[in-house]
């Protein structure tokens, strides 16, 4: 099969053989959404000389949203900073506008699905991600009569989204930009992601540490030890992916030789592998993508100079898409079962805007070896 025509791509940046910690985005105070939503509690009027409840979220140091869960004894926050809060607006006589609580009681019965990526001609909004997982999604929803709004990060302040009951991100983001910002909110949140315990949201991903290791243990299986990985690791599903990759190739007597930033196409994996092997970048015999377009850039890349898959390069993708599965030859790639994913994300929320405490979930990946 011949593959496209590679379009000119962002810069490329590559790194050496390293562990690659993902840079620490600052740290959040937030803590997962509680049952209400709406717009934010108020203080009572104050005589002069109370506190606001920014002034108590200063005192705290915490957020102003933080302050509201906490004094409607909201089980999402620690117990230690539920203590300090009330005990500090016990200490300034602060108390809550009920009325303007029962305000927030009300519901809309719809949930907002935000989409984090931002669709392009080389990544539309139909490709299997997100798609699939919208798939499970409004399956479970409307089942109950729950209306489902999709939108992107653009389209957060709709007010379809404000009214929403609840958020259902699909993609944290760069260095989980995208998760912290929706989580600054007073709304219950459920990420599709890899879990972030320094933050407080709720996730439900695949275990993409487990999918790198699959594709590592396959290619030592085939006497192959120099491995090179191609994906973007400030996503901290990616950056998972490239450690359990690197971790398992050392265990099994390969190495790492490096890795490849670059945006999450076809096009851009093309011009990728294209530039490290004509840069001289160093040797490998298996490359691990983060995505199956990418790989399937890489495919085209190595076809173009020659390089004969799999016979000297080994290829493994990632998420099993049908376009893959019908290369020549055909893609092997890490499956991630989007449609559970989209029903466990429903749930979530569901359980989220009822009140309930819910954890965060990984579930497993699987390798699907084809032909490459």
């Amino acid at each position: 099969m011949r593959l496209g025509v590679a379009k000119p791509l962002e810069k490329i940046a590559f790194r050496a053989n390293v562990a690659l910690p993902r840079p620490s985005p600052a740290e959040s105070q937030m803590t997962k959404p509680a049952a209400a939503r709406g717009p934010e509690i108020e203080a009572k009027a104050a005589p002069a000389g109370r506190l606001t409840m920014a002034d108590l979220a200063e005192l705290a140091q915490v957020s102003k949203i933080t302050v509201s869960r906490a004094l409607r004894d909201s089980p999402t926050v620690k117990p230690d900073t539920r203590a300090k809060i009330q005990a500090l607006a016990k200490e300034h006589g602060y108390k809550l506008n009920l009325s303007a609580r029962s305000l927030r009681l009300q519901r809309s019965n719809s949930v907002a699905v935000v989409v984090e990526m931002k669709p392009s001609p080389d990544r539309p909004l139909s490709d299997p991600f997100p798609m699939a997982l919208m798939g499970g999604i409004c399956q479970e929803l409307t089942s109950i009569g729950y209306a489902v709004v999709l939108t992107t990060r653009d389209g957060v302040h709709m007010p379809a989204v404000q009214t929403a009951d609840g958020i259902i991100l699909l993609g944290q983001g760069s260095h989980d930009e995208a998760a912290v910002q929706l989580a600054d909110s007073d709304v219950p949140l459920v990420v599709w992601g890899a879990e972030a315990p320094e933050h407080d949201y709720v996730t439900v991903g695949s275990d993409n540490r487990q999918g790198g290791a699959l594709a590592a243990d396959r290619f030592l299986s085939m006497g192959r030890r120099r491995g090179l990985f191609l994906g973007d690791t400030s996503h901290a599903e990616i950056a998972q992916r490239h450690d359990g990759f690197r971790d398992a190739l050392a265990t099994g007597g390969g190495h790492l030789v490096g890795g490849i930033s670059c945006p999450f196409s076809i096009a851009a994996g093309s011009a990728a592998i294209a530039q490290w092997i004509d840069e001289g970048g160093a040797a490998f015999d298996c490359l691990l993508a983060a995505s199956d377009l990418l790989a399937i850039g890489a495919l085209q890349a190595l076809q173009e100079r020659g390089i004969p898959v799999p016979e000297r390069i080994s290829v493994i993708g990632y998420d099993d898409t049908p376009l893959g599965a019908c290369l020549t030859p055909p893609l092997s790639s890490v499956h991630q079962d989007w449609q559970a994913g989209g029903e466990l994300l429903a749930r979530r929320i569901l359980s989220l805007i009822n009140g309930e405490e819910v954890a965060s979930v990984s579930l497993p990946a699987r390798l699907v070896v084809r032909g490459t």
